[in-house]
């Protein structure tokens, strides 16, 4: 019995792949949280710094003071908003609302959007 297989990529490259703004979205969700997660010893340990003495708070401030830091920051506020904004579209999708391709792909583009409005609103603050 010959049976026609399918030849399968050897090197898939992908980023050839042309992925669809839903799918970047939900990446960029992955990538956000890991992000934050992977960045929280050093979140907690500038709030301690912030609270542990007067002292500490000078450190702290010549700490968030520094633009390197700053810039860390900025993508941690970006991070949170963009993971935020996605889990509340993910939300509805588990009720099922916005699943159809059209509202899916309006909904993708406004958590980007609103992600990256947020970001500049609060960093310029930040900065």
């Amino acid at each position: 019995m010959a049976e026609s297989v399918k030849e399968r990529p050897k090197h898939l490259n992908l980023f050839e792949i042309k992925q669809p703004l839903p799918a970047l979205m939900s990446i960029l969700h992955r990538v956000s949280g890991a992000g934050l997660f992977l960045m929280l010893p050093l979140l907690i340990w500038l709030f301690g710094l912030s609270l542990r003495s007067s002292e500490s708070f000078e450190a702290f401030k010549a700490t968030v003071g520094h633009p390197v830091v700053k810039l860390v920051l900025l993508g941690l506020l970006w991070a949170y908003l963009h993971h935020f904004c996605m889990g509340i579209r993910i939300l509805l999708i588990d009720i099922h609302v916005g699943v159809e391709k059209a509202p899916a792909r309006a909904s993708a583009l406004a958590v980007l959007v609103v992600s990256l409005a947020l970001t500049v609103i609060l960093g310029a603050k930040l900065w």
